[in-house]
This record gives structure tokens, sequence and C-alpha cells, in this order.
């Protein structure tokens, strides 16, 4: 499964990379409301969320669904800006038809890759934002309906809120992280420039790729979500975040520019393991005499026999179980003469459940 952006006979200076104040203030305030997703940032969810006005904080969790399980399209710009400001005035020059599609995401999800006609204009996608709100609670279905009544209110009241958050918190947070945004988008530009695409992107994050074939070219990004959507006559943004870890955000739906805003390198964490070698790992280990042969792999290196051995079968029903595990990536082997030794990795298992939640959650 993938999202992929069909990029064919785009022009390279329609690809950028480039830091936006809105799309970072979205991601912070996905961690504010999603802390559990982002336990290196905790440290500044603690602070931030304690430091909130009660009047604020009860704002921020009344629109929180904008940012909360999805992110609302609004909040990933096509075309950045220098300011927070230049981005809320792009915003407010948006029809109210789209504006509201997109803020009311949650009804729309399953219809995403699609696209879906407005809730202002359909009568169904009015009820369903409807009936999605109010599983949310009171609050919520307040807000949809006051939203769907009164579009251009709702709009300068999100509009106060995202300033509000900026005067109390994001301001300080922008100018220390936009300095390591801005230098991680010159590095992407400069080695688009050098080296191409494939190398930028691959830079950016090992989650994505670009695949050049007879057929054209296409941005492949590794999701547990299947979508495609064509760049044709438009541009790719890519946006840098340092709030955003593990979550790796693809912007495809029809009539919107493709944008994908993707997390900025952390030395310490390693390359992404890919979905499909996720669904390996977990495939292996899940069988019992697997896990039972992970016992005696992850103490020392066996033999075939050895392991035939000790769990009282057959030394071709090892093997099959050790080709498994090895096309997984879960052991290693090596040779002692006429003996083939095996021996559990245990750092790849080690980081089997991050690299569970890290896809889930890409």
């Amino acid at each position: 499964m993938s999202v992929t952006i069909d990029i064919t006979g785009l022009p390279p200076e329609r690809i950028a990379f480039c830091p936006s104040p809105l799309a970072e203030l979205g991601a912070a305030l996905h961690a504010l409301s999603e802390p559990a997703h982002h336990a290196r940032l905790h440290v500044w969810t603690t602070t931030t969320a304690a430091a909130l006005k009660p009047e604020l904080a009860d704002r921020l969790h009344e629109a929180d669904f904008m940012w909360n399980s999805t992110r609302s399209d609004i909040l990933l710009p096509p075309r950045p800006r220098e300011t927070l400001a230049e981005e809320l005035d792009d915003l407010d020059r948006m029809d109210d038809e789209k504006y509201v599609g997109s803020a009311l995401e949650i009804s729309c999800n399953s219809n995403y890759r699609y696209g879906a006609p407005s809730p202002l204009v359909d009568e169904r996608m009015r009820r369903r934002a409807l009936d999605l709100a109010a599983a949310r609670g009171p609050r919520q279905t307040a807000f949809v309906e006051r939203m769907l009544a009164d579009p251009p209110g709702t709009r300068a009241w999100i509009r106060r809120l995202l300033e509000d958050c900026d005067e109390a918190f994001f301001a300080d947070t922008w100018r220390r992280v936009r300095i390591q945004l801005a230098a991680d988008a010159r590095h992407k530009t400069e080695l688009t420039r050098r080296r191409g695409l494939a190398e930028a992107v691959a830079a950016a994050s090992p989650a994505m790729s670009l695949e050049e074939d007879a057929r054209g070219s296409r941005i492949v990004v590794d999701k547990l979500v299947q979508g495609r959507t064509s760049a044709e006559g438009s541009a790719v943004t890519f946006l840098p975040t340092a709030f955003g870890w593990p979550h790796l955000i693809a912007l495809y739906t029809p009539g919107w520019q493709p944008v994908i805003q993707y997390p900025v390198a952390d030395r310490d964490l390693g390359g992404a393991a890919s979905v499909e070698a996720v669904t390996l790992r977990l495939d292996a280990v899940a069988h019992p005499m697997r896990m039972r042969l992970c016992r005696s792999l992850a103490r020392g290196s066996s033999t075939t026999s050895e392991l035939a051995d000790a769990y009282g079968i057959t030394a071709p029903e090892v093997s099959r179980h050790l080709a498994v595990m090895k096309k997984a990536g879960l052991i290693t082997t090596q040779r002692r003469g006429r003996y083939v030794l095996h021996q559990l990795d245990v750092s790849v298992v080690a980081r089997l459940g991050s690299d569970f939640l890290e896809s889930v959650l890409r």
C-alpha cells in the first residue's frame, strides 16, 4: 500500500522544499492533542499544555478534530509563506465550499482519495459530517453545526484561534525551529539540484522514493493507505516539520495541489522500516514454533540440526521456519567450516514495536 503522486512532465522548478509556519502549527497542535504519539516531545507538550489559559485550551478542544486523528488539508499550504499571517490571509481567500469540506475532513475519510462534495452543497455529506461530529461529543457537534450554518463567522473564529495560539506559545516555538526547517529545506533543494530528485526524496524520508520508468515518474509514499493523484499542471510541495515524527502526511485529494509534510531527520532513529517489512516480521514471529525458535536464537548461534533436536521437529521444518525469518530480516547467518550458524538479530526485534507503531501512525 502506498500513496503515489504522478509527476511526469512536471518542471523541476515546480517541486519545492520549504518550511511553513501554518503546517508546523498544525503539527504542534496535533502533538498537544495526541501526546502519546510524540513521546520525544514530552517536555514540550507537557510544559505547553500546562501553560495554556483554560479558555484557550477549551477552544482548542472544541476544534481539535481538524488536527487530531486527521490533519485538515487547510493546514498544509501548497505555497508556504514567510509568516503565519500571510498563510492565514491565503486561507481567507479560499471559497467556503472548499474550506469547509477540508476543515470537516472527518466527514469524508472514506472518500478522500476520490474527492467528495462539500457538506455545504451536498445533503448526504452534511448528514455524515453531523453524525461523525456527534460521536466526538456535543461541543464538536455544536461547532460543526455552527460551521455549516455560518461559514464566514466560523472561519473568522478559527483564524482567531490560530492567532491566539501563535501569541500564546507558537511564535516562540517557530523562532526556535524555523532555522532548522529552513536549513533542511535548503539542503534538500541543493541535493535535488546536484544529485537529482530521487536522492532528495529518499533523504527527506526512507519511507519515500522516486520511481521512474517508461510510463513516467512518480513519488511513492509508503503508508498503510492506498491513494493516487497527479501533479500535472500543478506542483508538489515538501514541508519539513520538527513536530511531525512519526507521521508522514500526504495531501493527495482531487482538486488540491499535492503536499507532503515530512519529519526532519533524527540521526538517532536509523532508517524507517517499510510497511511490507513490518508485515513480514509480524507474520514471522506470530507462528508459535518460530517464537520458540527465537528463544534459542536470541541466546546464541545455533545450527539447523541443533534446533531440530531441541524442539523435536525435522531439519527441513526448521529450515522452512528459518527461511521465513530470514526473509523478514530477523536472523543473521554465518558459516563456520561446514556448519551454518543462525542467530536472532536482537536490534531488529527490539525495533519491531516502534516500527509497527510508526507504520500505523505514518
